[in-house]
């Protein structure tokens, strides 16, 4: 399977946190992906991007926080994670390279 334009719309950037490095343990990634795509979207840029097989997806979204900044009020973006859980044998490396 080829890589195509609209994969790479639909995969962000991976998200590196502490919670997601826990996830890694378990054979899972976490990107964060655009609010409007779903699973199957996801599983297929991500088995395009990367040359993995996919097991699962699960999908999250987190609502924007409102703060405020010189005393004005704003609202952070919505931002949607998917954990992507991968078939034994496959991995990926999402390192920052530090």
């Amino acid at each position: 399977m080829t890589a195509k334009h609209e994969h790479y719309d639909v995969i962000r950037k991976p998200i590196i946190t502490e919670k997601a490095t826990m996830a890694s343990e378990n054979n899972a990634v976490v990107f964060e992906v655009a609010i409007g795509s779903n699973k199957p979207q996801i599983k297929e840029a991500v088995e395009a991007l990367f040359g993995v097989k996919v097991k699962a997806v699960n999908t999250t979204i987190t609502k924007g926080k409102v703060k405020r900044f010189r005393g004005q009020l704003g609202t952070r973006r919505d931002v949607k994670k998917a954990y992507v859980t991968l078939e034994e044998g496959n991995t990926i490396d999402v390192s920052t390279g530090l």
